[in-house]
């Protein structure tokens, strides 16, 4: 493939604050920020970037980056493309290719009202279609990565575009061959969705009970997206100007998967410390790990809903590290190390962090 051409229609901009394009609503100036409003925009400005050894930091939506108050070195592009295309796939599928800018919820909204089924328990979620098979978003038991056929990426290493399979895109609980390794820019993502009236079968229990069924039930797609939608905004993981509580990266942590040694272990201290009669949440996997829920960890080794300031847990879930305003980054990291510290001292389990950190650590 052809290498890309200057980005002369994207002009760049200096010390704009990261922080009015993050969820958090925390981050310093960017020394250089552009948008790009297409695909072939995202991939000159980042090989122009390249180019010049510019640093370089690609943005979607925000929703789950923590940004150093000090900003971002280098240079910020804005992936704001919006193209969203329908293909018939046979067998009543269909594939929807949308480029990296394109807003998810917006995205999940069409499909549902479309009839496609495949991505309707993930409403609610902010942020941007190219985030998604970085993380490997998931939520309520389903995960992108069920749906995704495709990826098509920038390779920084050879300046060329490829289209990875799903297969090459690695993904694993909150993960991807993407995730920590910034050789390849997401450009668009194909998702191959089902022509059905009702969701894929119900995986998460609260989400069953919410709708007064089963697991592995199946319900009509519009159902399914409202009730996830009701079930987030408790939690005050759907965003609201109104509410501080979403001023946040949503999950902070991810939920720990132990091996059996190291469940065994954790058991034995949860029941020293909490009796015999309690049960933590678990859920065994196949491979015979269990993963564990980390905001019940939270909550058990004492940090209640609303703890901290001026960076504080969410009021609605513990799960949330928010920003309810005048905190900075390092507020926040200083939240999350007394979290994370105060779970390892009670059940021996280290907490690691869901969202990215942009010239930062935890």
């Amino acid at each position: 493939m052809s290498r890309p051409g200057p980005a002369d229609s994207a002009p760049v901009q200096t010390g704009v604050p990261l922080a009015d394009y993050t969820t958090l609503r925390l981050g310093g100036p960017a020394a250089r920020f552009r948008v790009a409003r297409d695909t072939d925009e995202l991939v000159a400005a980042v090989a122009e970037a390249e180019s010049a050894g510019d640093p370089l930091l690609v943005l979607g939506g925000g929703s789950n980056l923590v940004v150093a108050d000090d900003g971002f070195a280098g240079t910020v592009v804005h992936a704001d493309s919006q193209s969203v295309e329908f293909a018939e796939a046979g067998d009543g599928r269909v594939r929807v290719r949308a480029a990296a800018g394109v807003h998810w919820d917006p995205l999940v909204e069409r499909a549902v009202a479309e009839g496609l089924s495949g991505i309707e328990f993930l409403s609610g979620i902010p942020g941007r279609v190219g985030a998604t098979p970085i993380q490997n978003v998931g939520a309520y038991g389903q995960e992108v990565s069920q749906t995704i056929a495709e990826v098509l990426v920038y390779d920084r290493r050879t300046g060329e575009r490829r289209t990875m399979s799903n297969a090459e895109c690695g993904f694993a609980y909150r993960d991807s061959v993407f995730k920590g390794d910034d050789r390849h820019v997401v450009c668009e993502v194909v998702f191959e969705l089902t022509r059905s009236p009702l969701s894929r079968p119900i995986r998460y229990a609260e989400v069953a009970r919410a709708l007064g069924t089963e697991a592995g039930a199946r319900v009509p797609l519009d159902q399914a997206r409202a009730t996830v939608l009701e079930l987030r905004r408790g939690k005050g993981m759907v965003l609201d100007p109104d509410d501080p509580d979403t001023r946040s990266a949503g999950s902070f942590f991810t939920n720990p998967v132990l091996d059996p040694e190291d469940y065994a272990e954790f058991t034995r201290r949860a029941a020293d410390l909490l009796g015999p009669d309690v049960r933590p949440p678990a859920h065994p996997g196949p491979d015979g790990r269990v993963k564990l829920s980390a905001a019940w960890l939270i909550d058990r080794a004492g940090f209640a809903r609303g703890y901290g300031s001026p960076a504080r847990i969410s009021t609605k879930h513990t799960l949330a590290l928010t920003n309810p305003g005048g905190a900075t980054t390092a507020d926040l990291l200083a939240l999350a190390r007394e979290v994370r510290a105060g779970v390892a001292k009670a059940f021996g389990v280290t907490l690691v962090n869901e969202p990215v950190m942009v010239g930062v650590a935890l």
